[in-house]
């Protein structure tokens, strides 16, 4: 049902299925060559490759070569014409499998790629969630990326960064058309039905006062149709949940164009005031009675929000109101 084979695209054809999306018509062979400073047996070399891969290239003697067809695979030239934004995803680096997009990230981070740069992947060979835990990464059904950000706050800050990500996510999901409403679960996952659909994991290089840069994972499970049996009762997908395929490209797409002005939005005040309303009407905690365990200690109570720096506030069984800044938190049975 769904392309499940190693995408192993060169940087040349990878650029000129970009150029042939954006033309939209006709592309010459001549001009081709010339913007890429190759032959014309190179060019169709490259579209060989590229129709091997899925795409649909018509050819035409005297009118040069179109797209007509996509792969349904998050690369540049399938995402770019769902984005609306003005900086994130306007650099895009896709490898059909990658040990993580997180740790590619980080190393293009450290190079100096400007923020809204994304790393993803078909398929990851060692991705990673909170805590260390293996994230599975099968290959042409799920959604695997990596957004660079260079906010310019205190580092104290960056930590709040995973809810707003989990709330545009959340935003993007309605906007793709999935009509199952999910809900958020402090402090990074996304739960349908109590089954986890999307995780976000957020590494950053920082100094005490300044913040170099922030590397956001997002991991969602998009078209996964199976889940590995120790799976089953903990994870779902968009498939799962609700039948339908959906596109990776335009998902992909959609958390971009939603997280872009909530982040804007975030730089430019001093906590996470103007999102709470949101985070706590779709609040997997919200109201309920938790256990959080933490590094060397298990606290109980009741959630009663999440405050505006981003801890879970939970009124405890013993009447002490406290508030979490980290911790992996369960509802009570």
């Amino acid at each position: 049902m769904w392309l499940t084979t190693l995408f192993v695209m060169n940087d040349v054809a990878l650029r000129i299925l970009n150029r042939l999306s954006k033309a939209g018509n006709f592309l010459s062979g001549e001009d081709i060559c010339r913007e890429f400073g190759i032959t014309r047996s190179a060019v169709w070399k490259h579209i060989t490759l590229l129709r091997s891969e899925g795409y649909q290239v018509d050819a035409l003697t005297g009118l040069g070569y179109r797209l007509s067809g996509m792969t349904g695979r998050p690369v540049d030239a399938e995402v770019t014409p769902f984005l609306q934004t003005r900086r994130l995803g306007k650099n895009i680096h896709y490898h059909g499998v990658i040990a993580s997009t997180n740790i590619a990230a980080k190393a293009l981070a450290g190079d100096g790629s400007p923020e809204g740069s994304v790393v993803v992947a078909d398929s990851q060979t060692g991705g990673r969630g909170r805590m260390g835990r293996t994230w599975v990464s099968p290959s042409g059904v799920n959604l695997y990326f990596s957004l660079i950000l260079r906010p310019v706050v205190p580092s104290v800050r960056v930590p709040q960064l995973t809810l707003l990500v989990a709330a545009a996510i959340h935003q993007a999901l309605s906007n793709v058309g999935f009509t199952i409403a999910p809900l958020i679960k402090w402090p990074n996952d996304i739960l349908v039905h109590g089954r986890k659909l999307c995780g976000v994991l957020c590494e950053m290089q920082s100094e005490p006062d300044l913040t170099h840069f922030v590397v956001v994972g997002i991991g969602i499970n998009v078209n996964q149709s199976e889940m590995p049996q120790e799976l089953k009762s903990v994870a779902t997908s968009l498939f799962l949940e609700s039948g339908h395929i959906f596109s990776r490209p335009e998902l992909l797409a959609a958390v971009l164009n939603h997280f872009e002005p909530i982040y804007d939005t975030w730089l430019l005040e001093d906590d996470l005031g103007f999102i709470l309303p949101y985070l706590e009407k779709h609040s997997l905690l919200q109201s309920k009675d938790v256990t959080i365990d933490q590094l060397n200690r298990t606290l109980s109570g009741r959630v009663s929000g999440i405050s505006r720096g981003g801890e879970l506030i939970v009124e405890g069984f013993d009447g002490q109101t406290l508030l979490i800044s980290s911790g992996e938190a369960h509802l009570r049975k």
